[in-house]
């Protein structure tokens, strides 16, 4: 073989070579041999945790698109997607970071959203969500784990043995050991009271076995349910005897609220007041009538007057008992 069969086949591997290079690199950079094409997005978040440029965008578990490339921007990790030209993600749709696998591997998922928001355009900024990833998950989870063993690390301090007297379960065994004779008088007790029961005695007894005493309960039950109506009744009849009061109804309302039957009925008493003083003092006709002692004297005498006239007009005439009697009176 001569010098230049040798260059030529050196030359075909390097070429070869170069292309599955070429094949190899735009393979793991988009999934194809050429660029797809589409518009950016960006999806700020607290951490990206194990995203990185390549990864899928899904929707509904659908590729849509892919990671194009991660940066910091203000105290924040940021995701530029590349999304296909075809697919239109709407303004109220959220994205978040979901895991491929228990390896650790993600991806970017996306919701719907609602179609009447309208559409992100190229180099609007999406809706994102935080989701707790397996770091977070273990960690919280190993806490939890800390937490059960303190509680079983209670539990035990409480059942088992302390200072050699014994733990919880060894205090009840021997609680239950000593007082064994008088568990067993309570159970018989207990039974004896059921046994008594059963057989209709005493007033449980009664009610649970004899028909007439069931009936004496429910009639007495029927007769409380009928007094109560009447109280009830009683007492809407004198809610509204008092509504009629406050209205002025009546005469204790009119007495109550009526202003001109309150001012009659003081004048009224006051009125009583001024005769009734009067009266005292001797003042009017009746007055003097009833404290004036001239008036009790002048009647007496009249009245012993017409005794003596009516004794002379017991032998005299008609027309001489008249004469008789006015002289005497007068």
């Amino acid at each position: 073989m001569n010098n230049a069969q040798m260059s030529a086949r050196v030359g075909l591997f390097f070429l070869i070579g170069v292309a599955l290079l070429w094949i190899t690199y735009e393979a793991l950079n988009g999934g194809s041999l050429s660029h797809k094409k589409g518009y950016s997005v960006t999806a700020s978040f607290a951490t990206l945790k194990e995203l990185k440029p390549g990864d899928d965008v899904r929707q509904a578990g659908v590729k849509i698109g892919s990671v194009e490339s991660t940066r910091l921007a203000d105290r924040r990790a940021e995701a530029v997607l590349l999304i296909d030209e075809k697919s239109l993600i709407a303004k109220d749709a959220t994205a978040s970071i979901a895991m491929a696998g228990m390896l650790g591997g993600g991806y970017i998922s996306l919701d719907f959203g609602t179609p009447a928001a309208g559409t992100v355009e190229a180099g609007g900024q999406l809706r994102t969500k935080e989701s707790a990833d397996i770091n977070t998950l273990m960690a919280d989870l190993g806490d939890l784990t800390g937490d059960i063993k303190g509680a079983i690390s209670g539990i035990s301090k409480v059942t088992g043995s302390a200072n050699g007297e014994g733990g919880l379960f060894q205090k009840l065994d021997k609680l239950v050991t000593d007082n064994s004779a008088n568990l067993t008088q309570t159970v018989d007790n207990l039974q004896t009271i059921t046994t008594e029961i059963r057989s209709g005695k005493g007033t449980i007894g009664k009610l649970i076995n004899d028909p007439t005493a069931h009936d004496q309960l429910i009639a007495a039950l029927a007769e409380i349910r009928t007094a109560a109506g009447e109280a009830r009744t009683f007492v809407a009849d004198t809610s509204g005897i008092v509504a009629q009061v406050k209205s002025g109804k009546g005469a204790i309302g009119a007495l109550l609220y009526d202003d001109a039957t309150a001012e009659n009925l003081r004048l009224t008493v006051s009125n009583f007041r001024d005769l009734s003083t009067k009266l005292n003092s001797g003042q009017g006709t009746l007055g003097k009538l009833l404290s004036d002692d001239t008036l009790y004297k002048d009647a007496q005498g009249v009245i012993k007057k017409a005794d003596r006239a009516l004794d002379g007009m017991s032998d005299q005439g008609p027309i001489s008992a008249v004469g008789i009697a006015a002289n005497a009176l007068f």
